[in-house]
């Protein structure tokens, strides 16, 4: 997986821009417009910020506008994070635990998630700083307006007009890279997919109402 985050990325996708124009910023625009829905594979790595790898995980996800989707991970702990339209759920199978809070809070809306799934108005959640070409991929690199978020910035990397890689950068400098494959579009999920119960015994941090 190509980790690109950091300011030596930013030095490199300038000497790329000065020979590829890119096409980062319209690729968001089109993904978000005509992709309803989204399935694929993912590869998440944590590195810190001396690019040390601290965390490999995989999983499976599912999105379906607006403001549904599922992250399900198998390894290297089995964990769901769920948005059903109205809450954001995230459960810890190994700890019995699980969290709710609205999509309407801050740190929710302006998360990367959201931004795959929601409507167009959740854009305004972001700002766009620049855009690039590096590695074949049309990159666009964007910040949330709010403060209350885990994340400073987010990379997202498209490749034939889909989201191939993500990258975070939170507070402490530490890059979380997603790489996406098997990646579909448009395809009918059913609602049943992003509704999450809390199973008998669960731990529930937060309020649903």
């Amino acid at each position: 997986m190509t980790l690109i985050s950091g300011a030596w990325a930013q030095d490199l996708a300038q000497d790329s821009a000065q020979e590829q124009s890119s096409t980062g910023i319209a690729a968001l625009e089109s993904f978000v417009d005509q992709v309803d829905s989204l399935t694929a594979d993912f590869q998440q790595e944590l590195w810190s910020a001396d690019r040390q790898l601290l965390e490999t995980a995989f999983g499976t996800l599912s999105l379906q506008r607006p403001n549904r989707f599922l992250w399900s991970y198998r390894t290297p702990i089995e964990q769901l994070v769920v948005a059903d339209g109205e809450h954001l759920w995230m459960y810890d199978v190994e700890l019995e635990q699980a969290t709710v809070t609205p999509l309407t809070d801050d740190a929710a809306t302006a998360s990367p998630a959201m931004l795959l799934s929601g409507d167009r108005a959740v854009r305004d959640s972001f700002d766009i700083r620049d855009d690039f070409v590096l590695d074949d991929r049309d990159w666009v690199r964007l910040t949330p307006k709010s403060s209350n978020t885990d994340f400073r910035s987010v990379l997202i990397g498209f490749s034939g007009g889909l989201p191939v890689q993500l990258e975070l950068v939170d507070g402490l400098d530490r890059t979380t890279s997603i790489q996406f494959s098997e990646i579909e579009v448009n395809e009918r999920l059913d609602d049943s997919i992003f509704e999450f119960q809390p199973p008998a015994g669960v731990d529930v941090i937060g309020d649903e109402d």
